[in-house]
């Protein structure tokens, strides 16, 4: 967060004022990226980061960029009431010096815009310092940058994340750190990272050749084309300028790619190819809208899977030469089914047996709330020996992926 817009500066401006002629500048003056710049068009702005450095070696080493700070940003920071924003007037505000290590010795880093009409990934170069208002994760992998990109988290994103006005958010802590990722083996990871790199590489490729195309410009082509709309003129010339056509279809080979992964290709057969993939879709057709539900709760299970592997010291690290060098990966087989059985409960006295499986708990619970609200004792009552903690951890699933709601005033649990 820069707290100074003083700190970004045009290509004309950053050489006024030395980049190009004085020797490190380079490392001082870097390209700059926020949210616009990656949904509408990079503006091609640079910011100056004077991170590590005291103000006296500033003034000394590049005088005309301290001057140039001084005067544009630090009257704005001498009204600011945080004492450490205003006395470190030269540096940024939140200077994030853990994304910094985080990032450093990549040469590359997979970016989203924290609050946009479509969730998209793209990488970002190392060189490029971020806004605050993108969420930036520090792997270079393409495989992972597909598995994002897919339908599958997308929608876990819609689901648990939360929204600004109309515009879904990303959360990391909520969207990116729950989100259980597929075991890949050799052959899917160099498919998806394929696919993954063609998807990027398009977009970037078409916006250079043509300077008004936007990505929410195309993405908005994409979605009235799997709906069937008809496009207007304008569209008709975005959808040819960005050959949407072509972007449709390395999304949709990238998400049968991702559903293959995770061994769901019976809801590939359901969900690609239909609209709603990036961007929240209202009135869905109930085929769509069940297979949808069925796919969170896939993803819930999978979820509890991975924490009951982490509580006995199995992590899956995403960068395991940084998070844990030395440490050893131990392989475990979670393959989750492809489709769960109907439940058959057994019944004594009127009641069921509360299931084993965690997708027909969560079933079951979801059908006992279509019915009517309960608060967590009635539905724990419904079954043989009363599982109370068992429905609270259900309830709480249900909950975390907009299934369920819970009402404070009355205690009862309902189906949104």
């Amino acid at each position: 967060m820069l707290f100074g817009s003083g700190f970004i500066v045009t290509p004309e401006e950053a050489a006024t004022i030395g980049l190009g002629e004085v020797e490190g500048l380079e490392q001082l003056i870097r390209n700059y990226r926020n949210g616009r710049d990656l949904t509408q068009k990079p503006r091609g702005v640079r910011v100056i980061d004077l991170f590590g450095l005291r103000d006296s070696e500033v003034r000394e080493h590049y005088p005309t960029v301290y001057q140039w700070v001084k005067e544009r940003v630090k009257p704005e920071r001498d009204q600011n009431r945080d004492r450490g924003i205003r006395e470190k007037w030269w540096l940024h505000g939140r200077p994030r010096p853990e994304w910094r290590s985080y990032a450093e010795g990549l040469s590359r880093y997979i970016a989203t815009v924290e609050t946009t009409k479509h969730r998209l990934f793209t990488f970002l170069s190392s060189d490029i310092l971020p806004d605050n208002m993108l969420v930036n994760i520090a792997v270079d992998d393409l495989a992972i940058l597909g598995v994002l990109s897919s339908r599958l988290h997308v929608h876990w994103a819609l689901a648990v994340g939360g929204t600004l006005e109309d515009r879904p958010r990303y959360n990391k802590t909520r969207c990116f750190e729950t989100f259980p990722l597929p075991r890949l083996n050799p052959e899917l990871t160099a498919k998806i990272g394929s696919l993954a790199e063609h998807i990027d590489e398009h977009r970037k490729k078409r916006q250079a050749a043509h300077e008004p195309l936007t990505l929410t410009g195309m993405y908005n082509v994409l979605e009235k084309l799997r709906s069937g709309e008809h496009l207007t003129e304008k569209e008709k010339t975005i959808h040819q300028q960005g050959l949407v056509s072509v972007l449709r279809e390395l999304h949709d080979d990238l998400d049968r790619a991702v559903f293959e992964a995770y061994d769901w290709s019976d809801l590939a057969d359901k969900l690609v190819g239909r609209p709603g993939a990036t961007t929240p879709l209202p009135d869905k057709p109930a085929d769509q809208a069940e297979a949808e539900e069925e796919l969170l709760m896939r993803l819930v299970e999978l979820n509890k899977q991975r924490a009951e592997e982490e509580s006995r010291g199995i992590v899956r690290w995403l960068r395991p030469e940084y998070q844990a060098p030395g440490a050893l990966q131990t392989e475990v087989d979670i393959t989750p089914k492809a489709a769960v059985a109907k439940l058959e409960a057994a019944t004594t006295k009127g009641k069921a047996t509360f299931p084993k499986a965690i997708p027909d708990q969560l079933r079951v619970l979801r059908e006992a709330l279509a019915k009517r609200s309960h608060t967590t004792e009635s539905l724990a009552d419904l079954f043989k020996r009363k599982p109370k903690k068992s429905v609270e951890e259900g309830l709480q699933s249900l909950a975390a992926v907009g299934v369920a709601e819970y009402e404070p005033g009355t205690q009862t649990w309902h189906t949104l």
